[in-house]
């Protein structure tokens, strides 16, 4: 068999092992990698009449080639948010334009006819693609189209509907953790209320876990929106009572005050996706102006999937490769690789679609005092879900 395999998205530490596990189970079996560079943009620019843009956006993956990957985060064959199904006419290739109608002249054209084109080309018999709920729909769009997919979920929210574990979540929570413990310094110097923003779009369970981690004051997730005379009596409250007059608190970025809207900036992506972030300025403009006590506002952003991953990201990311690849080439396709209850399995790709994945806020949130709350401990996994 000829394999590629692809990862999209935002990047989160563990990918590369993910690679390299996928890689090395296929070519000890007898079968041969390639690398798409880029995610779906690499075969959404791949120009199967001029070979300029094959060497650039495809790569033999040898052994040679991924043994010293996993050493690093990021992953190596890069990414994007690019969606063949949903391409705008000013992200249209070149090549292409004209050759896809995009409705009303402004809506996204779908050109997955060209991405299907250069998988025959490419004489892939399948891909194994790794990525959250936006690059995994993809896949299973292929997948409807009867071209062999397997999905391997990722993304540092932990989001993924299907899986209770999604690589990159760990490492996001452990470098979250030690960045907050790290806060305590100027904040307590100052006597200050430190406000953390996380990413966490629809999701809020890096702000909780997090915040239940380093033993945070208060924690403001996204599937609560939050009274903001609340909670600045509350935090405030917290300061007053800490012998070092400090107080901390972290929020997820797709949070929303009562009656208020997400903070977005800029153009939707292909997705439909605009730029999150500024919940955690607004919180620390609210706290100053409504008590007067001074804040340190951090949003600690790209920081959370930077590094090298964590113990527990390189074991999911390399069994999921190893898995994943297993399933390939057993040609089960059209499945995603899944944790559930502490235990690997997999399932339908098309559940990937078919629900959201978000906090059970009624088993790990109090929603009087804004801050975790673990109702039953015994019985639950690792990570609480």
């Amino acid at each position: 068999m000829r394999i590629g395999i692809l990862t999209g998205g935002g990047d989160v530490p563990g990918l590369n092992s993910c690679i390299k596990a996928a890689s090395m189970r296929a070519i000890d079996e007898g079968h041969e990698m390639v690398g798409i560079r880029r995610g779906w943009a690499g075969l959404l620019h791949y120009n199967p009449d001029d070979p300029s843009t094959h060497e650039d956006l495809i790569t033999p993956l040898t052994k040679k080639t991924v043994r010293t990957i996993d050493r690093t985060g990021g992953t190596f064959l890069h990414t994007s948010r690019t969606n063949p199904g949903r391409v705008r006419p000013k992200d249209m290739p070149d090549f292409l334009k004209g050759k896809f109608e995009h409705p009303n002249g402004t809506d996204p054209a779908d050109c997955t006819p060209h991405v299907l084109r250069v998988l025959d080309q490419l004489k892939l018999d399948g891909v194994l693609t790794i990525g959250g709920d936006d690059t995994l729909s993809y896949a299973v769009r292929l997948h409807k189209e009867n071209f062999p997919v397997v999905c391997i979920p990722k993304t540092m929210d932990n989001d993924v509907h299907g899986t209770d574990y999604c690589i990159g979540f760990s490492t996001a929570v452990t470098r979250s953790v030690d960045f907050i413990h790290s806060l305590r310094t100027p904040t307590g110097s100052h006597e200050r209320i430190a406000v953390v923003e996380l990413f966490g779009r629809y999701s809020g369970e890096t702000s909780l876990i997090s915040a239940y981690l380093a033993g945070v004051d208060r924690a403001i997730i996204s599937e609560v929106d939050f009274d903001v005379d609340k909670l600045v009596r509350l935090i405030v409250e917290d300061r007053k009572s800490n012998p070092s007059q400090y107080a901390i608190l972290t929020v997820s970025e797709g949070a929303k005050p009562l009656g208020g809207d997400m903070f977005l900036t800029g153009e939707a992506d292909a997705y439909g996706h605009k730029k999150l972030g500024g919940i955690g300025e607004y919180i620390s403009h609210e706290i100053e102006k409504r008590s007067g006590v001074g804040t340190v506002f951090q949003q600690l952003g790209y920081l959370m999937r930077s590094g090298a991953p964590d113990a527990l990201d390189r074991m999911v990311s390399t069994t999921y490769g190893y898995l994943a690849m297993d399933l390939m080439l057993q040609k089960r396709s059209g499945r995603m690789v899944a944790l559930r209850d502490g235990k690997y399995t997999t399932v339908s790709a098309n559940t990937i679609t078919e629900g959201k994945k978000r906090v059970d806020v009624d088993e790990l949130y109090d929603l009087e005092l804004y801050r975790p709350k673990v109702s039953h401990l015994l019985g639950k996994p690792m990570f609480l879900y």
